[in-house]
């Protein structure tokens, strides 16, 4: 399995709007491009993002294929409008909380 972990901070007063689209849509467009979600974290206090998430495919094609989607960008780009600092990295899934 093979993991995309993705963090970022929610922009200040799109808390809102942000709320409205991961209850509406992130979770969607997630599986829309062959991404399994797998956790989510909001981070109440303390140094680092505020907001890590994480997802699945079976292998390292399938999330390859996936972040090359348009569906992927269009993710990203929906996403720029309502978060800073967004970033991800693929990694082999070995289980457990992964950083």
């Amino acid at each position: 399995m093979i993991k995309i972990i993705m963090n970022w901070n929610i922009r200040e007063g799109k808390e809102s709007d942000y709320l409205e689209f991961l209850t509406q849509e992130f979770a969607k467009s997630i599986l829309s491009v062959g991404i399994q979600p797998t956790d989510a974290w909001y981070v109440v206090w303390g140094q680092g993002p505020q907001v890590l998430a994480g997802g699945t495919t079976d292998d390292l094609e399938s999330m390859e294929q996936a972040l090359a989607s348009p569906e992927w960008t269009a993710l990203q780009e929906r996403l720029a409008h309502l978060v800073t600092d967004f970033e991800y990295k693929v990694v082999e899934q070995v289980g457990g909380f992964q950083l």
